[in-house]
């Protein structure tokens, strides 16, 4: 458990550190881009290896740019954006049937840190943040919340620059490295480094320890509950 001698702030990403929607927005990206690879004749998207390394913890239109890229397909950027849109729809979809749950062990901690005094923030790429948060019961431990609305609002650039981490630290009147960053994805732990913050806690649900690690975490948990008293 880290004490507010330790830290002032800890940032926390939202989908797979907080609640489980890293499977959704990857079910969600494979149904939109299955569609759109059919009619290039290539594989399918890969629900794990393509999300992890193109898609995950970006902006939405990011994404689509870098996994199409990878593939070697151009597209203009309205077709860009319908393709987004599609998956932005799939995801609203899947909130509204399924509902979202929080990693207890996250939630154990953010709790204690609020408890030591310690301000808490949301900094996540999706501009579904704030709906995921009340769906899974949790908005109210939060200061604040970047998300992906705020990025397209205040012109500042996705994952993995660090720029929404940033902001959260200054709305939090915190400096930097006073603040922790805690990502499962490696843009998101990339942005941490680049920002340069007191801690980057690396997560690993997906990405591997060593593959976190690489892209800039300090040190990497299975889960958060590990960080609790």
């Amino acid at each position: 458990m880290l004490s507010r001698p330790d830290f002032d702030a800890v940032l926390f990403d939202l989908d797979g550190v907080l609640t489980a929607t890293s499977k959704l927005h990857a079910a969600s990206w494979k149904q939109t881009f299955d569609e759109v690879l059919a009619e290039w004749s290539q594989a399918p998207f890969d629900a794990e290896r393509d999300y992890l390394a193109h898609v995950d913890g970006k902006p939405r239109d990011d994404g689509v740019r870098d996994f199409l890229a990878a593939r070697g397909i151009d597209v203009p950027e309205s077709r860009v954006r319908s393709i987004g849109e599609r998956k932005q729809a799939l995801v609203e979809q899947a909130l509204r049937s399924d509902g979202v749950e929080a990693f207890p062990g996250s939630v154990r901690w953010v709790r204690e840190l609020r408890d030591a005094g310690v301000r808490t923030a949301v900094v996540s790429s999706s501009t579904n943040s704030r709906a995921v948060l009340h769906s899974a019961g949790i908005d109210r431990l939060f200061d604040e919340v970047v998300d992906g609305r705020d990025v397209a609002r205040l012109g500042l650039r996705g994952k993995p620059a660090p720029d929404g981490f940033l902001e959260a630290a200054a709305r939090l009147a915190v400096s930097p490295d006073r603040a922790i960053v805690v990502e499962d994805a490696l843009a998101g732990v990339a942005a941490g480094r680049a920002g340069g913050f007191g801690l980057v806690l690396g997560v690993a649900r997906s990405a591997a320890p060593a593959d976190l690690l690489a892209a800039g975490a300090d040190m990497v948990v299975d889960d958060l509950a590990e960080m609790a008293a």
